[in-house]
């Protein structure tokens, strides 16, 4: 057991070798090469320090527990970032499609609108707007580029992506031969009123989600307090098939209901 503790303590202490990201600080590079450094920097390593702790701990029992709570952790991890580039796509696409609207009211051609949306806009969503520019100026379909953009797959379930709704306000203008900064900038519009929501509602979630950590954080105080009393909650929990069973079946609960509030908390913030 001692061992083991020293090897989670080194994993943990192991030196993050990631010289790659201290020279991009210096000299950027693309933002999905610095996206997945910041990913795949320590975490690796606290899991399997988790792992090992909580073998070395309880057994078998104390290994699965450890596993469920590092894919509890991921899981709420990835979300939470997949929410925050979602708004932040959102509020990317709400500017540059304020750009494009005001270059068409100029009477800008749709080309060079795009074009100068592209320019000014976002990195996350410049080339999509280089990518309208182009299909304009060649006499393309500048809806399907939009559509095919927030549907790679073409399975039609992103109809209420902004992309997909910017795709369609485009080709109604197109169908009806009306001018297309009307239903771009309503589009926009929406647009912004989604982001708001989201980031206000976002706001005031806070509170939720911090009593949500407290309760989850419960049964571990309650372990560490019985422990330090002199009841060895962990000696019962370490040994026998009932103790392994009710802490598996303990952990198994615990995240089944932080998944359930998460699921709560996170569903009302999707733009």
């Amino acid at each position: 057991m001692l061992s083991a503790l020293l090897s989670a303590m080194a994993l943990l202490t192991w030196p993050d070798v990631r010289a790659r990201t201290r020279i991009a600080t210096v000299r950027p590079g693309p933002e999905p090469v610095r996206r997945r450094a910041r990913s795949f920097g320590a975490a690796p390593w606290a899991v399997l320090s988790g792992v090992l702790f909580g073998t070395a701990l309880a057994g078998i029992g104390g290994l699965l527990a450890a596993a469920a709570l590092a894919a509890l952790g991921i899981w709420w991890w990835r979300g939470r970032g997949a929410d925050r580039r979602r708004t932040a796509r959102a509020a990317a696409l709400a500017s540059a499609l304020r750009m494009l609207v005001a270059e068409l009211r100029a009477g800008a051609h749709p080309a060079a609108a795009a074009e100068g949306a592209a320019a000014e806009s976002d990195p996350a969503v410049a080339g999509l707007f280089r990518d309208l520019a182009a299909t304009a100026r060649l006499g393309g379909d500048p809806a399907a580029v939009l559509l095919a953009a927030a549907d790679p797959a073409g399975t039609g379930a992103a109809r209420a992506d902004p992309l997909a709704r910017a795709g369609r306000a485009w080709a109604l203008a197109d169908r009806h031969g009306v001018a297309l900064a009307e239903p771009l900038d309503s589009v926009r519009r929406d647009l912004e009123h989604r982001v708001a929501f989201a980031r206000d509602v976002d706001a005031k979630l806070a509170g939720p989600r911090s009593t949500a950590v407290v309760l989850a954080a419960l049964p571990l105080l309650g372990l560490l307090l019985g422990q330090l009393s002199g009841a060895a909650p962990l000696a019962v929990l370490a040994h026998g098939v009932l103790g392994q069973a009710l802490l598996v079946g303990g952990v198994a609960l615990l995240c089944a209901g932080v998944v359930w509030t998460v699921r709560l908390t996170e569903s009302v913030v999707r733009t």
